[in-house]
């Protein structure tokens, strides 16, 4: 390409100067030919010049055209490479480098690093999964691994809240004052699972899913690949939990850089859920890339820590509804904790755990009716509801949770405070303070006095800030 462009400009070079010559031999010759052949030269000589340059200026244009469409590359020069690993020295030619489009075969590759996973693909993973723990043993096994092999310490309830909004969504957010351990949790997670988490800090300028996954250089015709493609693509490979950890989420906008991310995990079907790496394919492109798109693997959950500050975003209501969120507010004390090994689940058993829970731990008839009476009375007083993807996510995290070890009305409240409650803090303040007392003492009705304390600590708060 860059030839023939070459040739158009010489073309269009010669062509000028052909049609300045003839212009200038014209206005010559439409002058007094005395005063300009004064030796007494034939003015018929001057004309047939003139009529020769006519002719021969569009022969050569001509020719230079044919040349450029008939030409073909030159041959490809010899390069040497050396084997890494014997110091042999292999001898062959460089293929030129081809348009996109063009790109259909050849030794050239756009991806490195992909590449190299391709080649490893059958060695990730590992052969002794764990298949008779439970989702209890798990979480009490999860907060003694941290403490005695990392020393963090974690509330078993923060332990039962944090896997079992891994059963509900692929999705976490982690909230919290700094330092009371968001990102070390799900640190901790991935080295407990034997896999450890990969740590992508957010930068305030990332606006596109090109920011997390990385673009296609025109310049060195290879694409830059980032730490998170490169994870997707190996956890299609293996049976493993993937971690990765959003540090500072929100420090950019989320629905801008993680929109399609947001969109696809939404879909029930996960062999659905193809993101674009790029617009176009090529022969030799890795395995895994289907016309440009690879698959969002399944056995990934992507953890965001939010710190709520001012040099931060305020989290939208299209990525709370989708994701579950975990406040880390206090610091657990330490605690002497026995000495836990690693344990290695396969993503395929940890879902088996989660359906197992969902049908054995179902929300009780009496709850589920308490829910029905208190989202009429919020559809009545503050004209929001529950909607069909939180009763989802109430119907999965209640069983999950009980299933970890934990109470159903605890559940029950913590997910209602995070989903439901949290939605009061767009209404108007005048109104919000003067109608909390009465929606405080219809959850006491339902629930009891001493029951329901995060969704009613939650309405005082906004009401003392309204």
């Amino acid at each position: 390409m860059r030839k023939k462009i070459k040739w158009l400009i010489l073309s269009g070079i010669i062509l000028i100067a052909g049609a300045l010559l003839i212009a200038a031999v014209g206005i010559t010759l439409s002058r007094d030919g005395n005063a300009l052949f004064p030796d007494g030269i034939v003015r018929s000589e001057a004309l047939t010049m003139f009529i020769i340059l006519i002719i021969s200026v569009p022969v050569l244009l001509i020719a230079l055209l044919l040349a450029l469409v008939f030409s073909k590359e030159k041959p490809s020069k010899v390069v040497a490479t050396i084997n890494g690993i014997n110091g042999q020295v292999n001898v062959g030619s460089a293929k030129p480098a081809q348009p996109q489009e063009e790109k259909e075969e050849g030794d050239e590759t756009r991806f490195c690093m992909l590449g190299e996973i391709e080649e490893k693909r059958d060695g990730y993973g590992h052969e002794d999964y764990n298949n008779n723990v439970t989702l209890e043993q798990l979480c009490n096994d999860f907060r003694n691994y941290a403490a005695s092999k990392l020393k963090l310490y974690y509330d078993i309830d923060d332990i039962r809240r944090f896997i079992a909004g891994m059963g509900v969504s692929h999705i976490l957010i982690l909230q919290g004052m700094s330092g009371t351990g968001k990102t070390s949790l799900a640190h901790a997670f991935g080295s407990y699972v034997d896999n450890q988490s990969t740590i992508i800090p957010v930068q305030p300028m990332w606006k596109e899913r090109t920011d997390l996954i990385g673009y296609y250089n025109e310049f060195t015709r290879k694409f830059n690949e980032t730490l998170l493609l490169e994870k997707m693509y190996e956890a299609n490979y293996s049976e493993d939990m993937y971690i990765t950890v959003l540090d500072e989420m929100n420090i950019a906008r989320i629905e801008y850089y993680f929109a399609e991310f947001l969109s696809l995990l939404e879909l029930p079907n996960p062999d659905e859920r193809y993101i674009e790496v790029v617009s176009d394919k090529w022969a030799n492109d890795p395995a895994q890339l289907k016309d440009g798109k690879i698959k969002l693997p399944a056995n990934m959950w992507f953890i965001g820590t939010a710190n709520n500050d001012d040099s931060t975003f305020a989290i939208s209501d299209k990525v709370y509804d989708r994701a579950m969120i975990l406040n880390l507010d206090n610091k657990s004390e330490r605690y002497v904790a026995p000495e836990t090994e690693k344990l290695h689940i396969s993503c395929e058993k940890f879902n088996s755990l989660v359906e197992e829970a969902i049908e054995e731990y179902g929300v009780s008839r009496r709850n589920m009716k308490r829910l029905e009476a208190l989202d009429k009375y919020l559809i009545e007083h503050f004209h929001i509801t529950f909607g069909n993807r939180i009763m989802k996510q109430i119907k999965t995290y209640i069983p999950v949770y009980v299933s970890c070890g934990g109470d159903e009305l605890i559940a029950l409240d913590d997910i209602l405070s995070k989903k439901v409650i949290r939605k009061l803090e767009t209404q108007n303040p005048i109104y919000l303070r003067n109608a909390a007392e009465g929606l405080v003492e219809y959850i006491n009705e339902l629930f009891g006095n001493d029951k329901m304390t995060l969704c009613k600590e939650y309405i005082h708060r906004l009401e003392r800030n309204a």
